[in-house]
């Protein structure tokens, strides 16, 4: 069978073992097909049991964004990745950062990093979404809100009062004041209340100082 073939018969450009194993049914050996796909460049091994299609082949740009959830789960993405694709820090984050109820993993694939910080199951859930990507794609992924608080429980020092937290938010992480005044407080004290950590229970106390302020 061609890589055409098989390409046409895919639903989207991210795939698994049993997609391709169902697609060469007919061989008597489908993994050396794949192996050969493989060298060919016409496939490419995400990890695993999961593949994209290579350049040559692919139709549409692969989901990085799906496939974090793919490749470890369950799984949020959550933390710099999050703070970035919401325009609440300045810098564009190429590492693929998540949360999951699993231990904590780093995978390095060919189409880059994608890192995964475990959770207590009762802080996990609190403030996951699914947003909609290109091609129908769906993706589980934190709010503003809880991939903040993910980054203060997981990321940050220990922070003990009003002016530590705004300096580290405001200097150190460089959140823009735009989008934290429009943190949903009610989603925030969910959240903080599932975490039960310093950290969350003092950005809390402080968005409920600030919230209709600004800094001075």
């Amino acid at each position: 069978m061609h890589i055409q073939e098989i390409r046409n018969q895919a639903p989207f450009e991210e795939i698994d073992y049993l997609f391709l194993n169902g697609t060469l049914k007919n061989y008597a050996q489908p993994r050396n097909k794949i192996q050969s796909l493989l060298k060919a460049q016409d496939l490419i091994r995400v990890k695993k049991g999961l593949y994209v299609f290579g350049a040559k082949v692919a139709r549409l740009p692969y989901c990085k964004e799906l496939l974090a959830n793919l490749i470890y789960g369950p799984s949020a993405i959550s933390l710099e990745y999050a703070l970035s694709f919401y325009g609440f820090i300045p810098e564009r984050v190429e590492e693929l950062t998540s949360v999951t109820l699993r231990r904590t993993k780093l995978f390095s694939t060919p189409l880059g990093r994608f890192s995964y910080q475990h959770l207590a199951i009762t802080q996990y859930s609190a403030g996951i979404t699914r947003l909609e990507f290109p091609n129908n794609h769906f993706v589980l992924f934190a709010t503003p809100e809880k991939a903040l608080c993910d980054y203060l429980v997981l990321k940050a020092p220990r922070l003990r009062n009003f002016m530590n937290l705004e300096k580290y938010l405001f200097e150190d992480m460089r959140i823009e004041e735009e989008y934290f005044l429009q943190l949903d407080n009610p989603l925030v004290t969910e959240i903080v209340n599932h975490y039960k950590h310093t950290n969350t229970a003092l950005l809390l106390n402080y968005i409920n100082g600030e919230k209709n302020a600004s800094r001075h």
